[in-house]
């Protein structure tokens, strides 16, 4: 179940809970009733090197699967 990380209006405070991807938001806490608000946070996702090329595309790798269970199976016959 995904976790979100909310502030208090009043004191800054921030909690995390733990909701389900179709329930709404809190607007007060569970607990003390106090007003917050659902904080939204830049995912970790980092992209690493130049970019993407036809190479790498689900084509060209299903080749060099074949490829490798090609050799893999001709070692296993010797």
């Amino acid at each position: 179940m995904p976790r979100y990380v909310y502030q208090n209006l009043e004191t800054g405070e921030q909690y995390e809970f733990e909701q389900g991807f179709h329930d709404p938001a809190y607007t007060h806490h569970p607990e003390t009733g106090a007003p917050i608000k659902r904080l939204i946070f830049a995912p970790a996702v980092v992209f690493k090197g130049s970019g993407w090329y036809i190479k790498d595309s689900k084509a060209g790798s299903n080749n060099k699967s074949e490829s490798g269970s090609k050799d893999s199976g001709s070692a296993a016959a010797d």
